[in-house]
């Protein structure tokens, strides 16, 4: 855990902290009511799928969980000011490490982040910024959690509708769900990153708004066109995401991302990222990010005409005649109008249009349209009084990045960037 000055922790934020926790445990609840479901109905083979997709996202955010807290006992062994601000159990290691081991790790620690913005509330803003570390964590492990398990989830409630080609109430129920826990992560991480970022204050609910719509509308297509090919040659599914995602994860690699703390813990990223790829796209590494963002769309573009047109090959004409015309024609409409929305979002809505950057001396004429400068010291050498959240810093900065400039000072301090938001 280390030092800079961000902004300060809100009602908001302890609003978003308390609705994370209520779509966490509406999540699986509607996870736990599908399956049993389809366990007392007969179908052990979706009884299955569905609890390998449920136990395989739990394992994968345990793992997270549990490789930042190591992290951030070493931080807080050589940091005796953040040592007393501990809320994970109060440094009770075996405690904490049996809840990862019954996959409790990550309600611990949204209950911690509720209970920690409950005191900043009760004391009028003592603790505020521990209470924003909390929350920077959250935000990454339920981003990781959506794409893990809310994703392929709906994707396969959608399959089975259409095998099917019915829909009971509970399915309905766990697709509402999984959308909307895919859209309130859309909201939760955007403004969770934004947070490092001098331009938070400008961030209006209407950019917020065509944010979240374009990202909706590039990431449903994507989910329903994996659906559709899945209904009709279901034994090819697993075939093509597994021709995709080592190359999405080999991209990731040649991108030199440094996340974690340690090699294995930087594989488990790269491989989860492959995964979110998969789905949708953000940005991981230093640099220019618009030809990667033009790659990226064009591939998934492609990928989807080519699951589309497959599924329209292959379909049952007489039983897909209400929809499949709609369908064929709504899907990407909607991919090419969440890419104008996105296009719309930086020309019309981006913060940097209503608050122009502040620079500072002696850096360059062409500045990032956002700036963030991050300190791991003072100028006087001695460590600022807010904790900073390494991990987020360096993805805040990696995820809005056109062009940075940056310089390694050591494993623990951070590095100085200018970004693009």
């Amino acid at each position: 855990m280390e030092c800079a000055t961000f902004s300060k922790y809100s009602w908001l934020d302890f609003a978003f902290s308390v609705v994370g926790v209520c779509t966490f445990l509406f999540d699986v609840g509607s996870d736990l009511w599908v399956a049993t479901e389809f366990y007392s109905r007969g179908d052990c083979f979706w009884f299955g799928v569905l609890v390998g997709v449920m136990v395989l996202s739990s394992v994968v955010v345990q793992l997270f969980s549990w490789f930042w807290f190591q992290y951030d006992r070493e931080l807080e062994e050589s940091n005796a000011q953040t040592s007393s601000e501990n809320v994970f159990f109060n440094n009770r290691v075996q405690l904490f490490c049996l809840l990862h081991v019954f996959q409790l790790g990550f309600f611990c620690r949204h209950v911690s982040a509720m209970r920690q913005g409950f005191r900043v509330w009760w004391r009028n803003g003592v603790g505020s910024e521990y209470a924003i570390y909390l929350t920077h964590d959250l935000s990454m492990l339920r981003l990781i959690e959506t794409f893990c398990e809310s994703a392929p989830q709906l994707t396969l409630m959608t399959y089975i509708m259409l095998h099917n080609n019915r829909a009971r109430t509970v399915q309905c129920v766990s697709v509402a769900a999984s959308t909307t826990s895919i859209a309130w992560m859309v909201v939760d991480y955007h403004r969770s990153l934004r947070s490092f970022l001098p331009d938070k204050a400008k961030q209006g609910w209407g950019s917020s708004l065509v944010y979240f719509l374009w990202n909706l509308l590039l990431i449903g297509p994507r989910m329903a066109a994996v659906a559709l090919f899945t209904s009709v040659l279901p034994n090819y599914a697993a075939f093509h995401f597994l021709l995709i995602w080592p190359v999405l994860v080999l991209w990731v690699w040649r991108q030199k991302t440094n996340f974690m703390d340690s090699p294995g813990g930087e594989w488990l990223y790269r491989a989860t990222v492959g995964l979110i790829w998969y789905f949708s796209w953000f940005n991981v590494a230093e640099g220019r990010t618009r030809g990667r963002s033009v790659i990226y769309h064009s591939f998934m573009a492609a990928d989807g005409a080519i699951l589309l047109t497959t599924w329209w090959c292959y379909r049952d004409p007489a039983l897909t005649q209400s929809y499949a015309s709609v369908l064929l024609v709504t899907l990407p409409v909607a991919y090419l109008l969440g890419l104008l929305f996105k296009s719309l979002y930086y020309c019309c809505f981006h913060p940097k249009l209503w608050r122009p950057p502040v620079r500072e001396a002696g850096l360059a004429e062409e500045m990032p349209d956002g700036q963030m400068h991050v300190n791991a010291a003072s100028q006087d050498g001695a460590p600022s009084p807010h904790p900073l959240n390494k991990r987020m810093a360096s993805h805040a900065t990696h995820f809005f990045s056109e062009k940075e400039a940056s310089r390694t000072v050591s494993k623990r301090n951070w590095r100085e960037a200018n970004n693009v938001v």
